[in-house]
């Protein structure tokens, strides 16, 4: 064999009996088939073996296997990134003619698809309160296909009453999806609950680091991984097996944080809850947030993201002072890693309400509680004597 050939054959050389606790990084796009007869393109990896790189390799499925277990899935699909998981949880289960239902307080990115892409395909999709529970029936149609909840909701929190929506919907025929980053998938139970598709931003406390950009859609039963499955392979989906990697690292430590985050976060939301320049605080935990009677019974805990609104007295322009003069919380979107985040949403679109560019978002890091606690009365302090209340 000429060395030019040496160079390009694949066969191992070194012994493949080593054992490692961590799940090794399979990077390859072609497979390579034992005989012609047994060349196959089978999106359906898990069952019937590897076929081609972009339905992912061993480090991807261990990934998703990985996440099914947690959540108590049929199978959970990897993606790129948490918005790449509701494009496909929407071209699964609405075509043109249909009608599907999303709470206004969903991430605003699944609105814009809503109001966008899928408006051009011929998908009606219509905003509905979080807070609706059993009122949603008279909101579904007989061209309704799916119904969106998203719990807490994106920046207002409103925790919705998931059983209830359920029931609702399945009187129906209307499948439910959750978008449950918040939870992590662990905090609330989404299939016990009967939701029908669960969908992450592992982006955010999965990844945990800032670092990655994966999404996943999770399934409760062979119906729902049918319909996702095809459009998953038609999309062409495919992730990188190094995020996948990092992703299966920080679903090592995810408890430690999870735990962490939330005895930090509700430390830091009950001390803005006391402040005397703060009107409310939108912490699931807190009875001051909307639906906080639906997260006490269905939910077994809380973590790291919340919401705060300053009193009518603090202007827009000092409240993005104070946010200015943070030191420790850097200002950014995203959530669930292990820096802190502020950014103020000046042009929130909540029906009916008027936040006048008082609402703060934080993200909660694993920073020590009490430099938190005084990067926020600094930064508070020193902007309203500095500039006076209205």
């Amino acid at each position: 064999m000429d060395w030019r050939t040496k160079l390009l054959n694949p066969a191992p050389r070194a012994r493949r009996d080593y054992k490692s606790l961590a799940t090794p990084v399979y990077r390859g796009s072609t497979v390579v088939f034992d005989n012609q007869g047994a060349v196959s393109d089978d999106w359906q990896q898990a069952e019937n073996g590897y076929t081609y790189g972009l339905y992912g390799t061993p480090t991807t499925l261990e990934l998703a296997a990985r996440i099914a277990d947690l959540e108590n899935a049929r199978h959970t699909f990897i993606v790129p990134g948490g918005q790449a998981a509701i494009a496909l949880v929407y071209l699964a289960f609405c075509k043109a003619g249909s009608h599907a239902l999303i709470p206004v307080s969903a991430y605003g990115p699944n609105r814009e698809m809503a109001d966008g892409l899928l408006r051009g395909f011929g998908v009606t999709v219509e905003p509905y309160d979080p807070l609706i529970g059993g009122g949603i029936r008279d909101l579904i149609k007989d061209n309704t296909t799916l119904i969106w909840c998203e719990s807490p909701g994106s920046v207002t929190m409103e925790v919705q009453d998931i059983p209830t929506i359920v029931e609702a919907a399945h009187e129906s025929g209307v499948a439910v999806a959750l978008d449950n980053t918040y939870a992590a998938g662990v905090l609330f139970d989404a299939f016990a609950h009967g939701v029908d598709v669960s969908m992450q931003a592992l982006t955010k406390y999965v990844g945990g680091h800032s670092d990655i950009l994966l999404g996943s859609v999770s399934v409760r039963d062979e119906a729902a991984y049918q319909t996702l499955g095809p459009i998953y392979r038609q999309l062409g989906l495919a992730v990188s097996p190094d995020d996948c990697s990092l992703a299966l690292r920080g679903l090592q430590t995810l408890a430690v944080r999870l735990d962490q985050l939330e005895k930090s976060t509700l430390t830091v939301a009950n001390w803005l809850a006391e402040h005397p320049s703060i009107e409310t605080v939108f912490h699931p935990a807190l009875a001051s947030c909307p639906g906080h009677d639906s997260w006490k019974r269905d939910f077994t805990g809380s973590a790291s993201v919340f919401s705060f609104m300053f009193k009518d007295d603090v202007s827009p322009a000092q409240v993005e002072a104070i946010i200015n003069s943070l030191k420790i919380f850097r200002i950014g979107l995203s959530w669930g890693g292990v820096t802190s985040l502020a950014v103020v949403y000046p042009d929130l679109d909540r029906p009916g309400k008027d936040y006048g560019g008082r609402l703060v978002r934080l993200n909660v890091g694993l920073e020590q509680e009490s430099d938190l606690i005084g990067d926020l009365q600094d930064a508070i302090t020193d902007v309203l004597d500095q500039t006076g209340a209205n």
